[in-house]
Protein backbone atom coordinates (compact mmCIF):
# COMPACT_ATOMS: atom_id res chain seq x y z
CA UNK A 1 0.00 0.00 0.00
CA UNK A 2 1.31 3.43 -0.96
CA UNK A 3 0.60 5.04 2.41
CA UNK A 4 2.71 2.42 4.21
CA UNK A 5 5.58 2.99 1.79
CA UNK A 6 5.37 6.75 2.30
CA UNK A 7 5.23 6.26 6.07
CA UNK A 8 8.33 4.04 6.01
CA UNK A 9 10.31 6.57 3.96
CA UNK A 10 9.36 9.50 6.20
CA UNK A 11 10.07 7.43 9.30
CA UNK A 12 13.46 6.43 7.94
CA UNK A 13 14.32 10.00 6.98
CA UNK A 14 13.10 11.38 10.30
CA UNK A 15 16.35 10.63 12.15
CA UNK A 16 19.17 13.15 11.67
CA UNK A 17 21.86 10.45 11.50
CA UNK A 18 19.95 8.62 8.77
CA UNK A 19 19.61 11.85 6.79
CA UNK A 20 23.38 12.28 7.16
CA UNK A 21 23.89 8.77 5.81
CA UNK A 22 21.65 9.51 2.82
CA UNK A 23 23.49 12.78 2.24
CA UNK A 24 26.82 10.93 2.23
CA UNK A 25 25.50 8.20 -0.07
CA UNK A 26 24.26 10.83 -2.51
CA UNK A 27 27.95 11.34 -3.37
CA UNK A 28 28.48 7.63 -4.10
CA UNK A 29 28.68 4.14 -2.63
CA UNK A 30 30.67 3.61 0.54
CA UNK A 31 31.69 0.77 2.83
CA UNK A 32 29.57 0.57 5.97
CA UNK A 33 32.67 0.75 8.16
CA UNK A 34 33.64 4.07 6.49
CA UNK A 35 30.32 5.66 7.52
CA UNK A 36 30.82 5.13 11.26
CA UNK A 37 33.71 7.50 12.07
CA UNK A 38 32.34 10.70 10.44
CA UNK A 39 28.97 10.09 12.12
CA UNK A 40 30.62 9.37 15.49
CA UNK A 41 28.74 6.06 15.64
CA UNK A 42 29.76 2.46 16.07
CA UNK A 43 29.58 0.19 13.05
CA UNK A 44 26.73 -1.66 14.81
CA UNK A 45 24.74 1.59 15.14
CA UNK A 46 25.34 2.42 11.46
CA UNK A 47 24.12 -1.06 10.51
CA UNK A 48 20.91 -0.49 12.50
CA UNK A 49 20.32 2.84 10.73
CA UNK A 50 21.03 1.21 7.37
CA UNK A 51 18.49 -1.54 8.11
CA UNK A 52 15.78 1.07 8.62
CA UNK A 53 16.79 2.87 5.43
CA UNK A 54 16.95 -0.39 3.50
CA UNK A 55 13.52 -1.52 4.73
CA UNK A 56 12.16 1.81 3.49
CA UNK A 57 13.79 1.22 0.10
CA UNK A 58 16.06 4.27 0.41
CA UNK A 59 19.41 2.42 0.37
CA UNK A 60 20.74 -0.93 -0.79
CA UNK A 61 23.57 -2.85 0.76
CA UNK A 62 25.60 -5.72 -0.63
CA UNK A 63 28.47 -7.74 0.67
CA UNK A 64 31.42 -8.10 -1.65
CA UNK A 65 34.00 -10.36 -0.08
CA UNK A 66 34.42 -9.17 3.49
CA UNK A 67 33.20 -5.63 2.84
CA UNK A 68 29.56 -4.56 3.08
CA UNK A 69 28.94 -1.64 0.75
CA UNK A 70 25.88 0.57 0.66
CA UNK A 71 24.48 2.86 -1.98
CA UNK A 72 21.57 5.21 -2.35
CA UNK A 73 18.46 3.85 -4.04
CA UNK A 74 17.02 7.04 -5.60
CA UNK A 75 13.73 5.39 -6.54
CA UNK A 76 13.15 4.84 -2.80
CA UNK A 77 12.73 8.56 -2.27
CA UNK A 78 10.47 8.86 -5.30
CA UNK A 79 7.48 7.65 -3.25
CA UNK A 80 7.89 10.54 -0.82
CA UNK A 81 8.53 12.99 -3.64
CA UNK A 82 5.30 11.97 -5.39
CA UNK A 83 3.34 12.21 -2.12
CA UNK A 84 4.67 15.73 -1.52
CA UNK A 85 3.99 16.76 -5.13
CA UNK A 86 0.35 15.67 -4.78
CA UNK A 87 -0.03 17.70 -1.58
CA UNK A 88 1.72 20.70 -3.15
CA UNK A 89 -0.59 20.55 -6.17
CA UNK A 90 -3.65 20.39 -3.93
CA UNK A 91 -2.55 23.41 -1.89
CA UNK A 92 -1.52 25.38 -4.97
CA UNK A 93 -5.04 24.90 -6.38
CA UNK A 94 -6.62 25.92 -3.07
CA UNK A 95 -4.41 28.98 -2.72
CA UNK A 96 -5.10 29.90 -6.34
CA UNK A 97 -8.85 29.81 -5.65
CA UNK A 98 -8.35 31.89 -2.51
CA UNK A 99 -6.31 34.39 -4.51
CA UNK A 100 -9.12 34.69 -7.06
CA UNK A 101 -11.71 35.08 -4.32
CA UNK A 102 -9.71 37.82 -2.61
CA UNK A 103 -9.14 39.62 -5.91
CA UNK A 104 -12.88 39.46 -6.71
CA UNK A 105 -13.69 40.70 -3.21
CA UNK A 106 -11.23 43.59 -3.56
CA UNK A 107 -12.86 44.62 -6.85
CA UNK A 108 -16.32 44.41 -5.31
CA UNK A 109 -15.43 46.46 -2.24
CA UNK A 110 -13.42 48.97 -4.27
CA UNK A 111 -16.61 50.61 -5.47
CA UNK A 112 -18.36 50.27 -2.10
CA UNK A 113 -16.21 52.67 -0.06
CA UNK A 114 -18.24 54.63 2.44
CA UNK A 115 -17.10 57.59 4.42
CA UNK A 116 -17.96 57.47 8.08
CA UNK A 117 -18.68 60.63 10.02
CA UNK A 118 -17.91 60.91 13.68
Amino acid sequence: MLNQRVHRVFHAMGAPKRRMIVERLSRGSVAVSDLAAPLKLTVAAVVQHLQVLEEAGVVRTEKIGRVRTCRLEPSGLLVAEQWMAERRSLWERRLGLLDELLADNAETTKGDTHETHA
